[in-house]
């Protein structure tokens, strides 16, 4: 894994300016050194400037970026972050059409696979990824991100040119680009956050290469569209037949992305997804005469201090050992002390380049940075849920009833905290609304649907396209600023294309979560591990981290140039300090209440001071 950024424009000559160039790159570069720690590298052309950070997974020696490759006369430049799970395919195929090989690297292939397939590339790739070409034959830059967005991409266009970088901090380095945010910034702040709408950069002027889709930058202007979509149909195999493939799918998925240089390791909650994940690996790694190694993550106290809830059935930690024991894992078991939750918001503030989960980002921070001081790889269980149907709103008839963000139906927490001039200009509720509605008006529809099967088609969009791409880009942030790549074999776009056809009835069989995945499971998992209800990713219980937290933001009110206070009504946080709180109504998905949207606002107030943010 890596970081990419650059600059492309056709009426300038970059060669002649190259000292200015390289000084400019070079800081863009800079930013992303935690998501590519091991080497940094620029290639300056006639018309295009390309910077990279590397973080050496494949071909260690040999893989350093920019790489450059000459074909009939033409020069092909790539940066690229990202891991390909096909990589041994193409190769092979790029092979018998003439392409001698240099590298072990999955960089080399990508490259290749460009310069013989030009954009259909796209369409070819297995894994997570965004990179960017320069293409002197077509006299462009194609960009390109993988289906899901794991690996981010971000750019903007000043006059005539075009920025990008993997995080929005390398673009803040650019001459002329600054951290502006307008009432569609605010918006997306107080009423989507922490999502974010796909496309949209929240900052004026930054913009996002949406997931699935490709892009040409050239002297015509620039180009987009999507190379990949889910599409809608009828489901043909049986009941057998479904988890038959699931259990394969899923399988080679893990199998794929066991594949490192370095050391690797997995995320082992032992809940369903990670279990399943773990199980695999571990016998992959048994008949290499290896031993996987595992992590769980806890907080210090959970045990005294946890408490059972709808969304939260049961502690994670009865259930790791069962997983350890019966695949003999060498495990670690950490543990997030509770003083280090609140000054790693800020940290996490800095890693994402917005506000994001509040102290479920700063724990997973931490674990990330202890994770990689033994191993540079991990595999995580990301996107089952969103894949198979595994939240409650997948069954909640208010769900089926209500036109909103199931995970955020209600605004007024973070809509009656603002100043009020500010609320009135914002309308929160109706921003929220039309994003909302434009989403649903995307679903892939299919006429044999019900009304019902519309309906949880609808929510199944959603949260493939808002709720999964939150987590990813979480997962991304955190991982990758502690120089940590986390891989998320759930994601593979064979499994989500079969998987959103499965009918409900078979999904959700007998009225069990993630039926299928369940029966996939059998003969892998131990039985209780397999049919253990859903728990979501710990948060912490307790009551240090809520008194921390209400402490950290009471020192931001009572400063009147906090810049929170531009925004919010000193009065009304703190109110919001000194109130109860609903631990039963998250402001946000499935545990985030009181505590997390202190900590969330804890975290504005750090955007807004260490990036110096001008309201426009």
């Amino acid at each position: 894994m890596c970081g990419i950024c650059g600059y492309i424009n056709y009426k300038r000559n970059y060669v002649r300016s190259r000292f200015e160039e390289i000084d400019i790159v070079g800081r863009m570069a800079e930013t992303l050194k935690e998501r590519g720690p091991d080497a940094g590298g620029a290639w300056i052309g006639e018309h295009a400037v390309l910077g990279h950070r590397r973080l050496a997974v494949i071909d260690v020696e040999n893989g350093s970026q920019p790489m450059k490759r000459t074909s009939e006369g033409y020069e092909f430049v790539i940066v690229y972050n990202g891991e390909l799970y096909n990589t041994a395919e193409l190769r092979e195929e790029l092979k018998s059409s003439g392409y001698e090989f240099e590298t072990d690297s999955d960089t080399e292939v990508l490259l290749y696979s460009y310069i013989h397939y030009g954009s259909e590339c796209a369409q070819k790739l297995n894994g997570i990824f965004a990179f960017a070409v320069y293409d002197s034959m077509r006299q462009c830059v194609f960009l390109c991100r993988d289906r899901f967005g794991v690996k981010p991409l971000f750019y903007s266009v000043r006059g005539d040119t075009f920025v990008f970088g993997s995080e929005i901090k390398a673009l803040f380095k650019y001459p002329g680009i600054h951290a502006e945010l307008d009432r569609e910034g605010l918006c997306e702040l107080f009423a989507i956050s922490p999502a974010r709408t796909a496309g949209c950069g929240v900052f004026k002027g930054i913009e996002e290469l949406k997931p699935g889709y490709a892009m040409y930058v050239g002297r015509k202007g620039i180009h987009t569209a999507p190379y990949w979509q889910l599409k809608s149909g009828e489901h043909t195999d049986s009941y057998e037949e479904t988890i038959e493939k699931v259990r394969y799918l899923v399988t080679d998925s893990i199998k794929r992305q066991l594949v490192s240089d370095v050391p690797i390791a997995t995320f082992l909650s032992g809940g369903l997804d990670s279990s399943f994940i773990s199980a695999v690996a571990a016998m992959e790694f048994a008949k290499r005469g290896e031993r996987l190694s595992t992590y769980s993550f806890d907080y210090e106290g959970n045990s005294k201090y946890f408490k059972k809830s709808r969304f939260q059935p049961d502690s994670d930690s009865e259930w790791v050992p069962k997983m350890v024991d019966a695949f003999n894992t060498d495990h670690t078991y950490l543990v997030c002390p509770n003083d280090v939750l609140v000054p790693l918001l800020d940290d996490a503030v800095l890693a994402k380049d917005l506000p994001g989960m509040a102290d479920c980002d700063s724990s997973l921070l931490y674990f990330c940075r202890e994770v990689k001081k033994r191993h540079t790889v991990a595999v995580s269980g990301e996107c089952s849920d969103e894949i198979f149907g595994g939240y409650p709103w997948f069954r909640d008839e208010k769900a089926f009833t209500t036109p909103a963000f199931p995970w955020c139906y209600d605004l007024s927490l973070r809509r009656e905290v603002l100043i009020d001039s500010v609320r009135d200009t914002l309308d929160l509720d109706a921003y929220s609304r039309m994003r909302y509605d434009e989403s649903i008006a995307l679903t892939p529809e299919y006429i044999g649907d019900t009304k019902e099967e519309k309906r949880r088609r609808e929510i199944s969009w959603l949260n493939i396209n808002w709720f999964m791409t939150n987590l990813l880009d979480r997962k991304d942030r955190m991982s990758m600023a502690s120089g940590l790549e986390v891989r998320v074999p759930f994601c593979d776009h064979r499994i989500v294309e079969y998987v959103w056809n499965i009918p409900w009835d078979m999904k959700n069989k007998d009225n069990i979560s993630k039926n299928i995945l369940r029966e996939a499971a059998k003969g892998i998992l131990p039985e209780d591990v397999r049919v253990r209800k859903k728990s979501p990713y710990p948060k912490t219980h307790n009551p240090f981290y809520e008194s921390a937290v209400k402490a950290k933001l009471k020192s931001i009110a009572d400063k009147p140039s906090s810049p929170l206070l531009a925004l919010c009504d000193r009065k009304k946080i703190y109110d919001i300090i000194s109130g109860e709180f609903d631990y039963g109504k998250p402001f946000f998905g499935q545990l985030m209440a009181g505590p997390q949207f202190i900590g969330f606002l804890v975290q504005v107030n750090t955007l807004l001071d260490k990036y110096n943010v001008r309201f426009v």
